[in-house]
């Protein structure tokens, strides 16, 4: 991705809109639909699975379709989409963002648009999602966390398309995508309640499967994914530099369930990099995944870390709230 697009832009002329509007109404719609729901199932999914409902189909149908979505969002619309840390052949390009238009959350330009956005303006002014936006008392912080893990949604003006990701606008693939995403997102729910529907051959398997592999499923991935929002941006460690007032940090506990998406602090220190978890001990499974696909052939020019530019950016590695 040109380097212009993590920062704010220079322009001679008068720059474009940093937004293009409120969300309509239809989109709100969604977002309480396919937001609300999912959570209040995963609240009840405790008690339900301590009583009844959870099978081993339901494991397998959930944990495959977290693994597509998570994968799709962390090495898809993320690394490669956002951030162009690899080349891609088109049909492992047209993968990767089908599979993160799974995750639900969000067409794949508005999400790299609203997330290009975030990295110009990181806890800065202009930041859709700081959690640092109303202030560092404890009772401002707590609404900033609130309003980065969730409640921007619900607030937001969209992020400028054509000023964030102009590159994704013009391509056909990714416009036919956003276009399909609506029948993306009803596949995705329903896809595991028919596939247990045909093994189980009853109505229940395939209710239990849309709960788990579907509503579930869809929570916990959301909830992962925006407490990189929320949580890595307010404690954690800082082992790198990041820009002035940048305030990215690493989140080891997230690591695992966000396949490496929480080693943030790195992230913002180098955003280009493919490979998130730099060091020992750091598990990054979408690195891994991008190393398969260069393996393959299906990727090239991959941004791996590399000490001439990490170097000069490490500091002394402690856990910090965000200072």
């Amino acid at each position: 991705m040109p380097a212009t697009l993590l920062d704010p832009p220079v322009e001679t002329t008068a720059p474009k809109p940093l937004t293009e509007g409120k969300q309509s109404a239809g989109i709100l719609v969604a977002l309480w639909a396919f937001v609300v729901l999912p959570f209040v199932a995963l609240l009840v999914a405790v008690p339900v699975a301590w009583g009844w409902g959870l099978n081993w189909l339901d494991i397998v149908l959930g944990g495959a379709m977290y693994v597509i979505g998570g994968f799709g969002i962390g090495t898809g619309f993320h690394r490669y989409l956002t951030h162009g840390s690899f080349k891609a052949k088109r049909g492992l390009r047209i993968a990767l963002t089908l599979a993160g238009s799974t995750a639900v959350e969000g067409s794949p330009t508005q999400w790299v648009a609203d997330h290009r956005r975030h990295h110009a303006y990181s806890d800065r002014e202009g930041d859709p999602h700081s959690p640092w936006r109303f202030g560092t008392s404890v009772w401002g912080l707590t609404r900033g966390l609130f309003y980065a893990h969730v409640g921007w949604l619900f607030h937001r003006e969209l992020s400028n398309r054509t000023r964030f990701a102009p590159d994704l606008v013009a391509d056909k693939d990714m416009r036919l995508i956003d276009r399909l995403f609506a029948p993306i997102v009803i596949v995705s729910v329903t896809l595991p309640a028919i596939v247990a529907g045909l093994v189980s051959w009853s109505w229940s398997g395939a209710l239990s499967a849309f709960f788990w592999a579907g509503l579930v499923r869809i929570a916990l991935l959301h909830h992962v994914t925006w407490s990189i929002n929320s949580i890595c941006h307010v404690y954690g460690e800082r082992p790198f530099e990041t820009r002035e007032g940048d305030r990215a940090t690493n989140f080891w506990p997230l690591a695992l369930l966000s396949f490496g998406e929480s080693w943030h602090n790195l992230h913002h220190a180098d955003p280009t990099c493919a490979r998130h978890g730099v060091d020992k001990g750091q598990i990054d499974m979408n690195a891994r995944l991008i190393w398969i696909f260069e393996k393959l052939g299906w990727a090239w020019n991959v941004r791996w870390p590399k000490s001439e530019r990490l170097d000069p950016k490490r500091l002394a590695s402690t856990g910090t709230m965000g200072k």
